[in-house]
């Protein structure tokens, strides 16, 4: 299988190279699953000063980047049949888990083009098929934003993770959180592992955890809870019959779990 190919653009080329230390995903470029390639602007301009940037028209604060060597560094990258073109930004759409799996296998290819100073000039948006942000802030330019999703799709690339039935039951698959996790001591400061991961019945264990799952969104994240709920009625149970097991559900005490704890 040719690697999955990772294109950046960015004006801080060595920001990228703490990538290659990263634990599996390290280990998944060494392994070839997924290659990285970084591409200056200032290498693809004209001028004897290297200028990637210039004064905004009508004036104003900070620099411009400018497009001629944005667009020269694009069109020097290899396509592969399945490239898909992202602009880190915070006026993007907000980066989500979905976002991440249909990268990963909808697509070979990712390029990703990183701002700095005041901004991009406008044409620049035009290369782009989708403009992504990681939150509500603004960072210093979009290396950050690019290494956070380099780091999420690699993860999920066949062959990086070891145990890959890992990736099915983490937090925000499927809208909901995570189940907590236990490991020895059985007892510590007095907080107890609940009884049920203990037991060795499999199935109750499998059931403890989707209702923890439920119950941790519903209060940590109930926009995403809403969003569970709301998936589940459409695929599985008679809108009715889904409602009044909503209901029940919402009424339980989502804090069982540290209250089994406790005990």
């Amino acid at each position: 299988m040719a690697p999955y190919r990772l294109d950046v653009v960015s004006l801080v080329p060595k920001a990228f190279s703490a990538l290659g230390d990263l634990g599996v995903i390290g280990r998944a470029f060494s392994a070839g699953i997924a290659e990285l390639h970084i591409h200056n602007p200032r290498d693809f301009t004209t001028d004897r000063h290297h200028k990637v940037d210039d004064e905004p028209y009508g004036g104003g604060a900070g620099m411009v980047l400018k497009p001629e060597p944005i667009f020269a560094a694009i069109s020097s990258i290899p396509a592969k049949d399945k490239r898909r073109v992202l602009m880190m930004t915070p006026q993007g759409k907000q980066l989500t888990q979905e976002d991440m799996r249909r990268w990963s296998s909808n697509h070979d290819q990712l390029v990703f083009i990183c701002g700095q100073y005041e901004g991009f000039d406008e044409r620049i948006r035009s290369l782009a098929d989708e403009e992504i942000s990681i939150g509500d802030f603004v960072l210093t330019g979009g290396e950050l934003p690019a290494m956070t999703i380099i780091n999420g799709v690699v993860r999920l690339l066949q062959g990086t993770v070891g145990a890959e039935e890992s990736l099915i039951e983490e937090s925000h698959n499927n809208f909901l959180l995570e189940h907590p996790h236990y490991t020895r001591p059985a007892e510590f400061c007095g907080m107890k592992v609940p009884n049920v991961l203990r037991s060795g019945n499999h199935a109750e264990i499998s059931k403890w955890r989707e209702e923890q799952r439920q119950k941790r969104t519903k209060n940590r994240r109930p926009d995403l809870y809403s969003r569970w709920v709301a998936e589940e009625c459409s695929l599985n149970l008679p809108k009715e019959e889904h409602q009044i097991q909503g209901l029940e559900s919402l009424n339980r005490n989502a804090y069982e779990v540290e209250d089994e704890l406790s005990s």
